[in-house]
């Protein structure tokens, strides 16, 4: 067997994204092995997608070989070097044992008896081997920096990669017995962490019919169910139907379509005889034995799992438990990939109702808006607002809250429809500011008074963190437009937030207001307003700090007045097309994506 690479003077010096972790010989170690890995290249720069994806491959291929085969404690190191390969050396306390290998002649185990054994391992690695030391055994591998090309063309995407490579092989007679007592569960525990991790319900049922077909049947269908149709069966087809035999899909699909599996009592997930399909299956599969798996989860019925063999062996115990195992862990994976769904619907609602569904027209002004939260799944902290004030005045105000989620909602929830009542009544801007610093304070303080109450309702019990009332900070810009002959009377404030700035036609740009505090922050603060007048041809750009904390490293946008530059650019431009051009400009800044909400609003005298 070859020996460890090891780094002699003349060779490349490691770089970043190199660590160490000795992990318990159990079937979580592959796992947390992945997540250590990815985490540390995450932190190396100008690592290729492909290459992580084939490093966590790997490195868990070498992991549960080590826990199937020696069960012990796991020392794991991994490197990545100065060309850019990536290392990692996978060591055990069982040197007695040869790792299963189907490539390679020396002391291997059948691919049939025990999986895909160290071929993925010899297919991704430009090198790779095995070295024996007194009381180790130590098996490594060096990835090459661009990973390897699949020969077969583009792969079907890491999660069903994984999932085709844990199981992909099937079983047969004595085969299922030894496997299972040596290899079943470090399958589960991998399966459990490839389907925990995805939160779209119909990638969690492409990877279950990947898990298995063909490693534990020739065949299976899932059937999906909703709260409607589980109180009166399964109903209609199935949601996704495998074979091992691609040509046998869509009759089988059509056969299992005429005869859903019927909902059975209980909380029992199975298994329970479903009717043998074999006019769908050709001659060799006129005899067999199907199952059919009851998928629950939080005592709700989500579906129904059906697998299939074919010939008279059926299934052995061992396995009908095991795939008993995987439905538990099927049915949870679908349970929280339809909660994200509802959550995420929610929040959209929720958002749109946050937001005004559309910005105000202004006589003699255009306006433009950018809006983009990074993260689609809650509500975003940033908010807008342009809005007619009445007696010939608009209004508008950006703003940040401090945080997202539900707390964030809170506060936006409470500001905007006050901007907008304390604006009609007449208050000007000043006056509309020291209000809702008032106005968020007193909430703060009610709320406190409420979380102290409970307190003392529960006898004391202490208070966990984040479960208490949340400090309310707003930043906001807010302003009033007053169109007249000569162009538009613009009086603004800004507490706590990026200040805006004008552009003149001549590509000159001056700041806008004067820096105060946050609202939420100081009782009985007095915020004061500037007025200037917008020309016609004069902009003015209001941003949150999405826009000037954009980060390039430890850079950020608005670093040595990088706003005001690239606003100085747009002389002679729309207003939409300012906007779209400091769009571009942030993203192209950062790179990758950004981490933060984004919003910019452009006004312009017309």
């Amino acid at each position: 067997m070859a020996a460890i690479p090891t780094q002699r003077e003349s060779e490349p010096r490691p770089r970043e994204g190199r660590g160490r972790a000795v992990l318990p010989g159990s079937p979580l170690a592959p796992g947390a092995a992945r997540a250590l890995v990815r985490t540390a290249l995450g932190q190396v720069p100008e690592v290729s997608p492909r290459l992580v994806d084939d490093a966590m491959a790997v490195v868990s291929e070498l992991v549960t070989n080590a826990v199937v085969h020696a069960g012990t404690d796991v020392e794991v190191d991994w490197r990545t070097e100065e060309t850019g390969a990536f290392v990692v050396e996978v060591r055990d306390r069982h040197p007695s044992r040869p790792p299963r290998d189907s490539v390679r002649g020396e002391g291997s185990y059948d691919a049939h008896e025990h999986g895909r054994g160290l071929r993925l391992v010899a297919t991704l690695a430009e090198s790779w081997g095995v070295t024996y030391r007194a009381g180790t055994k130590t098996v490594w591998a060096r990835l090459p920096p661009g990973g390897v090309d699949d020969p077969d063309g583009p792969a079907p995407g890491p999660a069903l990669e994984v999932a085709e490579d844990l199981a992909p092989q099937p079983l047969r007679g004595d085969g299922d017995a030894d496997w299972l007592g040596r290899g079943a569960l470090s399958f589960l525990a991998e399966a459990s962490d490839l389907l925990a991790g995805q939160l779209d319900e119909g990638l969690v049922t492409a990877l279950t019919g990947q898990l298995l077909v063909p490693r534990l049947a020739d065949w299976c269908a899932v059937w999906l169910e909703d709260e409607a149709s589980a109180r009166g069966g399964a109903g209609g087809g199935p949601a996704r139907v495998w074979h091992t035999c691609e040509a046998r899909v869509e009759e089988l699909h059509r056969t299992l379509e005429k005869e859903p599996p019927a909902r059975s009592d209980g909380p029992r997930s199975g298994p329970v005889p479903y009717p043998w399909p074999g006019d769908a299956l050709g001659p060799r599969g006129a005899d067999g034995t199907a199952l059919a798996y009851r998928l629950i989860a939080g005592g709700r019925p989500l579906g129904t799992l059906v697998i299939g063999r074919c010939g008279p062996a059926g299934f052995p115990d061992e396995v009908t438990g095991l795939v008993e195992d995987l439905g538990r862990r099927v049915a949870l994976a679908i349970g929280a990939a339809r909660q994200y769904a509802r959550q995420a619907t929610i929040s959209a609602v929720l958002q749109r109702g946050l937001l005004p569904g559309a910005v105000a027209e202004i006589p003699g002004m255009t306006s433009a808006l950018v809006y983009e939260p990074c993260d689609t799944g809650g509500p975003s902290g940033d908010f807008y607002d342009v809005f007619p004030a009445g007696d010939g005045r608009w209004c508008f105000a950006v703003g940040d809250v401090q945080g997202k989620g539900p707390e964030a909602a809170v506060v936006i929830g409470l500001a905007r429809p006050w901007l907008r009542l304390l604006a009609r009544e007449g208050y000007r801007v000043a006056d509309v500011l020291d209000r809702l610093n008032q106005l968020l304070l007193d909430d703060a303080t009610e709320a406190a008074d409420a979380a102290a109450r409970a307190l003392v309702a529960v006898g004391g019990r202490p208070v966990a963190a984040g479960d208490g009332p949340q400090t309310r900070f707003l930043s906001l810009l807010y302003g009033e437009l007053t169109p007249h002959e000569a162009g538009v009377r613009c009086t603004l404030a800004s507490a706590g937030h990026p200040l805006p700035l004008v552009l003149a036609p001549d590509g000159t740009v001056r700041t806008a207001a004067r820096p105060q505090t946050l609202l939420g922050v100081i009782e009985d603060e007095t915020y004061t307003s500037e007025t200037l007048e917008l020309r016609p041809g004069d902009s003015l750009l209001c941003v949150t700090d999405g826009v000037t904390e954009r980060r390039c490293g430890s850079r950020q946008f608005d670093d040595g007045d990088g706003l005001a530059h690239a606003l100085s650019g747009c002389a002679g431009l729309s207003a939409e097309r300012i906007a779209d051009r400091i769009r571009r400009l942030v993203h192209d800044f950062g790179g990758g994506q950004p981490e933060d909400d984004l919003a910019l609003l452009v006004l312009q005298a017309e």
